[in-house]
This record gives C-alpha cells, sequence and structure tokens, in this order.
C-alpha cells in the first residue's frame, strides 16, 4: 500500500464524485494510474486530540492493510469522525469492509 503523496493525486481525490458513506467513515475513489492502491486518511479535529486522531489512522491503515491485496488500483482518502473512534476494532474493520465493498459494487456499474 502506498501513501497518496503528489499533488495531482490529491486533486483527484478532491474533484472525485465517487464518494461512498457508511456509519462514520467515508471512502472516497479516484481512479489514477498506479501501480498498487494508494491511500490517503483524512480525520478531522472534531473527532478528538492529536492521541485520538493518531489512533484512529493506526486502526484505519491496519485494516486497509488487511483488505490491500483485495483493492484495485487507484487512489483511495478514507474520512473518519467522531464517532468512528468509539468502535471497537471488529465494528470498524466490518463498516471499512462495507464502504470498501459499496465503492467497488458502485465501480462496476
Amino acid at each position: 500500500m502506498w501513501r497518496v503523496r503528489d499533488r495531482a493525486t490529491i486533486e483527484a481525490l478532491r474533484r472525485s464524485r465517487r464518494r461512498v458513506r457508511r456509519g462514520p467513515i467515508t471512502v472516497t475513489f479516484a481512479s489514477v494510474p498506479t501501480p498498487r492502491p494508494q491511500v490517503a486518511y483524512a480525520i478531522g479535529r472534531k473527532a478528538g486530540g492529536a492521541v485520538v486522531r493518531n489512533r484512529l489512522r493506526r486502526r484505519l491503515r491496519a485494516i486497509v492493510a488487511e483488505l490491500g491485496p483485495t483493492l484495485p488500483v487507484g487512489a483511495y482518502l478514507l474520512s473518519g469522525t467522531a464517532e468512528a473512534t468509539n468502535l471497537s476494532f471488529d465494528e470498524l474493520r466490518t463498516v471499512v469492509g462495507q464502504a470498501m465493498q459499496a465503492i467497488h459494487s458502485e465501480r462496476r456499474r
């Protein structure tokens, strides 16, 4: 899994209309030519202090690492709200899995 670092990919994610929200998690997908999936994370200050936001980001990274082999090539932006910090790891994994599955099924249409 690569992190999104270049401005063009960030702009593509910003312009993308391919978004799916499942509970406190939003996944945005942009089709960009990359050899591997790229992932970025956006956790706002409303989610809590730096410790809380970083914990959520680490948990999301671990979940995406599990899903990595099944993700199609492209750029993903995972956003979490304050409610996501209250979920257990298994609940968060389920919500992220549902969102990723929905973004993939939407992509096939």
